[in-house]
């Protein structure tokens, strides 16, 4: 096996994202047989270099697990919360692979999120690069305007950064209005922090879709294994390379 950055190896061990991956070199918790790594760009082998985070010793996953999950409201997407707020690992009964959340859905949010161990499909799933066009259904308190509409799908700037362009549908016309919204980037809180640019506040806020995978019949807090052909589906969009036994 050839040597790679560390931080893509913590990923595909289904430690954390990539990103979150370099934030634990940068603060100290990796080690390459025994010693402290703070450099991104450092190489190692997996499966012959001893590489611990944390103090745990890494090792190659023997399955790749893939899981869709209708996420409710009240719960934080992540491993672990300092707060102490339930994380949707709790919801993951029976699920002895470690796995970690793609994205995330912030605590008030619900609807579709993808669990899993393998890195390389987590990073390229949130890639912006990618294109994966995300939907959700949204119940606001009020209504834009057609300027405003115009706006919102052409961009908006947040933190002097512009959003990519976005897909905006109103799906009910009243005080409380709801609006489709596609996205193929996904910034923490972007909706909400879109529609607050206009003066309006979120209600309810729901993922329904990732690509072409629908939410379906999932009921709150259930999850299932995605199917060989939905793989094979995602691994073709996100221009992967389809395991050999899938």
């Amino acid at each position: 096996m050839a040597e790679e950055r560390l931080q893509k190896i913590i990923s595909t061990a289904g430690v954390a994202s990539r990103r979150k991956a370099e934030q634990l070199i940068l603060e100290g918790r990796v080690t390459l047989n025994g010693k402290i790594v703070t450099e991104l760009g450092t190489k190692a082998e997996f499966g012959k270099d001893h590489i611990k985070v944390d103090g745990k010793l890494l090792q190659p996953p023997r399955e790749f697990v893939y899981l869709a999950l209708n996420k409710p409201a009240g719960y934080v997407t992540t491993t672990s919360d300092p707060e102490g707020r339930p994380t949707i690992m709790s919801l993951l009964k029976g699920v002895k692979t470690r796995v970690y959340p793609v994205g995330r859905l912030d605590y008030n949010s619900e609807g579709l999120i993808l669990l899993t161990n393998d890195g390389e499909f987590a990073n390229a799933v949130m890639s912006a690069k990618s294109e994966l066009v995300k939907t959700y259904v949204v119940k606001v308190n009020g209504t834009l305007t057609e300027e405003q509409e115009s706006q919102f799908r052409k961009g908006v700037y947040l933190h002097r950064k512009k959003t990519a362009p976005a897909g905006l549908v109103r799906l009910k016309h009243a005080d409380n209005p709801w609006y489709e919204i596609k996205l193929i980037e996904g910034r923490q809180n972007q909706i909400r922090m879109m529609f607050r640019h206009f003066g309006i506040l979120v209600e309810k806020l729901k993922r329904v879709k990732i690509g072409f995978l629908e939410l379906g019949s999932l009921r709150h807090k259930e999850f299932r294994s995605l199917e060989p052909a939905e793989l094979n589906r995602f691994f073709k969009a996100l221009k992967l390379k389809v395991a050999d036994d899938e």
